[in-house]
């Protein structure tokens, strides 16, 4: 039986030139710092072409980070933050899904790790659908987002402001455009 299910998994890869990993953070509370991370890859199987199938696991190099400010991507890349020196890796295994309308839109739930601490996230996808590309590939898009709190993986570091309120928001908004290439 699972040599049967083995032939039917299909491998997908992330097309690097059509994707993008964001995020964005309020600064002085009033303002959004955009950030992403330049390094990454993934490892995703569906079952077929059912993307309620879908195995993802995705691996983020932290210190790929850009903000397109070089000393704040160095502070990131700090203790203060993402600890790049000991720990290598931003995790996303996902599994499951609800399809929330009929018409393309999906919640997706997974496990985050961030330096050593896993939680479990929920992401709200937008099915952009599959096409064949001008080359005879297949391409599938989609659309994440979410909300997480950065303390939640111990980022903590903040500083009060004098007329009230902290520098960096505790919530993170996560933002990806992802499209993906079906492999031989």
């Amino acid at each position: 039986m699972e040599v049967s299910e083995n032939l039917t998994k299909t491998k997908w890869g992330i097309d690097p030139s059509h994707s993008e990993i964001a995020f964005k953070v309020k600064h002085l509370m009033i303002t959004n710092v955009k950030g992403v991370f330049k390094g990454y890859e993934a490892s995703i199987y569906t079952t077929g072409e059912d993307f309620m199938t879908a195995e993802i696991d995705v691996s983020l190099n932290p210190a790929s980070v850009d903000t397109h400010d070089a000393k704040r991507d160095e502070h990131l890349k700090s203790a203060d933050f993402f600890d790049v020196e000991n720990f290598k890796q931003i995790t996303f295994t996902a599994n499951t899904y609800e399809n929330v309308d009929g018409d393309g839109s999906y919640e997706l739930y997974g496990d985050l790790t961030v330096k050593g601490i896993t939680k479990r996230i929920k992401l709200d996808v937008e099915f952009g659908g599959v096409v064949k590309d001008p080359w005879g590939g297949e391409r599938a898009a989609f659309m994440l987002n979410g909300k997480i709190n950065r303390k939640d993986w111990g980022l903590n570091w903040n500083t009060a402001l004098e007329a009230g309120g902290v520098l960096v928001s505790d919530e993170v908004r996560i933002s990806c455009e992802i499209q993906l290439v079906k492999q031989a």
